[in-house]
């Protein structure tokens, strides 16, 4: 939660200018008065020191930053990509394409092959094939788990 402009209950802040010079200790009215004739906000960065430190920064600025930290905090999502031993070329070039999209997009990809029968060497080389072209996306977080009806690894993004 971001604390500015008359929010601010501390009679005294350590205030840091528009372009990040120290200010000094300033009584919260005249940061407050230096906010208005600058057209910008008086943020307070902290609050568990005393005086409190705050910054003066551009309208809407605090708000983006703290969308664009909320969004660097969100937990990566596993997304699962199933497949078949006997998948056809183009197929391929699109599951390849769709794993590639999520590991950009900072996510984790679980590859997941159906096996019936002997396919458990095909399945495997699928995998492995993937696994080298996702390479300069993501990594591998255990080896090639295969067990029963299928083959699984998972990816995550680098």
């Amino acid at each position: 939660m971001i604390v500015m402009n008359e929010k601010i209950k501390a009679s005294e802040v350590q205030l840091t200018g528009v372009n990040g010079e120290d200010l000094g200790i300033v009584r919260t009215s005249d940061a407050l008065a230096m906010a208005k004739k600058l057209k910008v906000d008086l943020i307070c960065t902290s609050l568990m020191s005393s005086p409190p430190p705050c910054k003066l920064q551009g309208a809407g600025a605090a708000k983006q930053a703290a969308q664009q930290a909320s969004k660097r905090e969100r937990q990566p999502k596993v997304k699962e990509i199933r497949l078949t031993p006997h998948i056809e070329e183009h197929d391929y070039d699109t599951k390849k394409q769709q794993a590639e999209r999520i590991l950009k997009s900072g996510d984790s990809v679980i590859l997941v092959v159906k096996i019936q029968g002997k396919e458990g060497i095909k399945a495997k080389q699928l995998l492995e094939a993937l696994i080298n072209e996702l390479n300069p996306y993501g990594r591998p977080q255990t080896g090639i788990q295969l067990s029963g009806k299928q083959a699984v690894v998972q990816i995550n993004s680098i």
